[in-house]
This record gives structure tokens, sequence and C-alpha cells, in this order.
């Protein structure tokens, strides 16, 4: 990579980060917040539902701004929106501000990965590469953002973390500003599907008639297959994430039995093994990142995302008897973080390949549309899985969600050469 390839995928690595920790930090606050406002969980609950849900659907028309003015204007727009929203939410006074501050945090970091994604699919050489070391920004905010926050309460207020959660944001983006973004037609190497080398990515204009040209392009067979992977992808990635730390807390309890925190210590309720270990398998992930980016660089990418996506089914089915042993069940637990990370610079690649740089940001908005709002869907049928049957049938749904990943991307593979 050239200086101004590492500025780029410095830059949105550091913005992919924060958006991640602006989005978890959100339940570590929630627990003061339920105190501070004197509200119900049902209320609270609520309100972040809005924030979130706005973060998942804000993607695609911030997808069609990406495609009518360009990238980077909106990254720094998303960064001074979310240090804005969090100084907000430090001076909440009522439990509507707080509500209004979340939601503008919803629609401001939903510019995020639409425009990120652009940005580094249209400008940078080594796509696969640089999607791999932004994916390693996102999972680092991930899994340090909300123990960062969780340490910062140890010694001030939650206004003040609130507050100092803003800072790390107006760094960036005034380092950002000084951030060259050279011309496309300099930086792409890749032809895509959908137009030549070169051609302008910005219109300047948003109108329903560019709207919908641009959505006509994107009506063919390869995307629509990648859309697919992404589905099955996102309703592994929520479906799994949510029930892991209840499950590997349940684990451990009959595993473990060991006395990290003094019982009579105030924080002994607080303290869970399985938070920790939660973080380290998101931390694992990092790796899957790096390997992801390695291999969009080096096979045909819809390859590679046959090969992670059967060996993420085979580690699936395999977890339930690995969990007999203490050294199955670490080791398992590892590699199905490693592998379930590794999907998402290639499906990111896939997204870039399949598509034209002219119409890049409203592909990845559709692209996080899917992954955000069907994928949403793999919570409550983790939930309505548990309750109905177990957590061995969980599993083999599960893998069930990843051996039709697979297949759609071998026919993917056959389609796309």
């Amino acid at each position: 990579m050239d200086d101004s390839d590492r500025q780029i995928v410095l830059f949105t690595s550091a913005a992919h980060g924060l958006v991640h920790t602006y989005e978890l930090s959100i339940p570590i606050l929630m627990t003061v917040w339920l105190t501070e406002f004197s509200t119900t969980a049902a209320t609270l609950g609520l309100i972040v539902t809005v924030g979130y849900g706005l973060f998942g659907v804000g993607a695609l028309p911030a997808g069609v701004l990406v495609d009518q003015y360009g990238s980077k204007p909106l990254i720094l727009m998303c960064l001074a929106g979310m240090a804005a929203s969090f100084v907000l939410v430090g001076l909440s006074g009522s439990i509507l501000i707080l509500g209004a501050a979340i939601a503008f945090w919803g629609i401001t970091a939903s510019v995020y990965h639409p425009a990120g994604l652009a940005l580094l699919s249209t400008r940078v050489k080594r796509t696969g590469t640089a999607l791999g070391y932004h994916g390693i920004g996102g999972n680092l905010g991930i899994a340090i953002g909300p123990l960062v926050t969780a340490l910062l309460l140890l010694w001030f207020d939650w206004r003040v973390v609130s507050i100092l959660l803003a800072a790390p944001a107006i760094v960036v983006l005034v380092l950002g500003i000084f951030v060259k973004v050279a011309p496309k037609d300099v930086k792409t190497s890749a032809t895509t599907d959908g137009g030549p080398e070169g051609a302008n990515d910005t219109k300047g204009q948003v109108s329903l008639e560019s709207f919908v040209a641009d959505t006509h392009k994107l009506v063919t067979v390869t995307f629509g297959l990648v859309l697919f992977v992404v589905m099955m992808s996102g309703l592994y990635y929520r479906a799994f994430l949510t029930f892991l730390p209840d499950l590997l807390s349940d684990f451990l309890a009959g595993m473990v039995d060991i006395e990290l925190v003094d019982p009579d210590s105030p924080y002994a309720e607080e303290f869970d093994l399985a938070r920790y270990f939660y973080v380290t398998i998101l931390i694992f992930g990092v790796f899957g990142q790096y390997l992801g980016g390695h291999l969009a660089d080096r096979i045909p990418i819809e390859r590679a995302l046959v090969y992670v996506l059967v060996t993420l089914t085979i580690l699936t089915i395999l977890f339930g008897p690995a969990t007999a042993t203490m050294p199955g069940f670490v080791v398992i637990s590892l590699l199905l973080g490693v592998v379930l990370f590794t999907i998402q610079p290639l499906q990111q690649a896939a997204v870039a390949k399949h598509t034209s740089p002219g119409t890049r940001g409203i592909s990845f908005g559709y692209t996080f549309l899917v992954i955000f709002g069907i994928g949403a869907f793999g919570a409550a049928l983790t939930g309505t899985v548990l309750t109905a049957a177990g957590v061995r049938e969980l599993f083999l749904v599960l893998g069930a969600i990843a051996a039709i990943g697979a297949a759609i991307a071998f026919i993917l593979h056959r389609v796309g050469h």
C-alpha cells in the first residue's frame, strides 16, 4: 500500500472501531440510566431499540447519499454526529432528551458502513487486505469499547463518561480532514460487473429517479446471490452472538470453579467470567478479519466464501460434542470466533466485485439493511428455538443456516465465473 492507501485504511478502521464502541457502550450505560431516570426496562428498551433500528434502516438512504456526494464528507459528518450525540447523552436532563440523543446517534452512525466500505472498495488497490484491516478495527471496537466504558464508570459519573467517549471521535474527525483521497481512476484496480474503471462515482444530487436507476443497476443475478449469502451470514451472526454470553456462562459454571473476585466484594455480583471469555472470542475475531482479507486478495472471493461457510457449518455441528471437555470447549469457541469474522471481509469484497463504482454506496446500503434488518431476526430465532427445544437443536439450526449460505456461495461461484 502507498501512503494514500494507508491513510484511508487507518482513517476508516478507526472510524469503524468507534461506531461499534458507541453501539456497545449503550448497553453498559443502560444499567445506570434505569436508576438515573427512574424509568422501566421496557421504556428504556424501546428507546434504545429505536436508536439501533435507525442504525440499520438508515444504511440504505446513507448509501444513496454516498453515491451522490462521496464517502469522505459523509464519514466526517458521521464522526461529528456521533460525538455530538454522546455529548447530548451526557447533558440529558430527561428520558426524552436521552431518547433523542440515542436516536440521533443511530441516524448519524448509520452513514458509516456504506461510506467507509465504498471508500475502501473504490480508492484502495488491495481491497481485500484493506477490508481485513477495516474489520479488525471494528472488532477492536466491539471487544474493547464496552470494557473501556465499564472501567471508566468505576471512576467517573456516567455523564462525564459519555462526554469523554465523544473525544476519540473528535480526534479522528480532525485527523480525517487531512486524509488524502486519490482520484478513483488512479486507485481502483479491480474491474466490476457494473461499469468501467474510472467511472464517475458521485452525482451531486439526490432524486427518486436516481435512486430507482441505481437500484435497477443492482438487479443482477450475482448481486442477488451475494445478498442471500449476506442474509444467511447476518442471521447466523446475530443468532450466535446474542445467545453466546448466556451459553458461555452456563458451560463455564459447570466447568470452572475459580474465585477471581472476593465474594464479599461489591463487584462480586457484577463479575462474570463468561463476559471476559466472550470478549476473548471477539478479540480472536481480529485474526479472522485478517485471514478474510488475505484470502480475498489471493483466491476467488466466491470460492473463499464456500470454504469458510463450509468450515463454519462443520464447527457449528461439532460445538455440542466439543463442550464435553474444557479444552474442547475453549478451542471450538475460539475457532468459531475466528471463522465467523473471516466471512465479513469476504462478503464485503463480493459486494465490491459484483457492483459498479457508481453504485457502491447504495449497494452497501442494501447490504447492511439486510445484515442489520433481516439479520436482527436471528435473535428472535434463537429465543424461539431455545424455548421450544434446546441448545442442541439451536446448533443444528445454526449449522443449517451456515450450510445454506455455503450452498448459495457455491452457486455464486459457478454463476460468477
